[in-house]
């Protein structure tokens, strides 16, 4: 299976994640392609290459419905980043860690924070990479 904090790195990914999440909690049984095209200004191919990751991520699901698929959040994958993540809020702001388990609605990054996210994340996933080839080279 797929390193889930690789799939999450890319923001694409993350925009995609975050539009299927809000159509969730407006009670939409899916979102096509077609509409994902639409509300990001990505192209067919674009999204279908990064649904293909997620989908393989198992972050979302899809429902075939005739030449139309729909495709919904599926949140349980991101609890191996929720474990990940608790322990350095719990060791950075001690018992006043924020509570982060009603994060569910809260509105996006502003540009400039969601950019810097988006590097940091970028630079730990090509570290990893760069990390891992080198391993492999020396044969560990």
């Amino acid at each position: 299976m797929t390193d889930i904090f690789d799939v999450i790195a890319d923001g694409t990914r993350r925009d995609i994640l975050q539009l299927l999440r809000q159509r969730s909690e407006e009670g939409d049984a899916g979102t096509s392609v077609t509409q994902i095209v639409s509300e990001l200004g990505i192209s067919q191919p674009t999204v279908s290459k990064h649904l293909k990751v997620l989908r393989e991520a198992e972050l979302v699901t899809v429902r075939e419905d005739g030449q139309r698929r729909f495709y919904s959040i599926e949140a349980a994958p991101l609890e191996q980043v929720d474990d990940w993540l608790v322990p350095f809020l719990a060791d950075a702001y001690g018992d006043s860690a924020p509570d982060i388990s009603g994060l569910v609605g809260v509105p996006p990054l502003p540009d400039g924070a969601a950019h810097a996210a988006e590097v940091v994340g970028r630079a730990a996933a090509s570290a990893k990479h760069v990390v891992q080839t080198a391993l492999k080279r020396l044969g560990a």
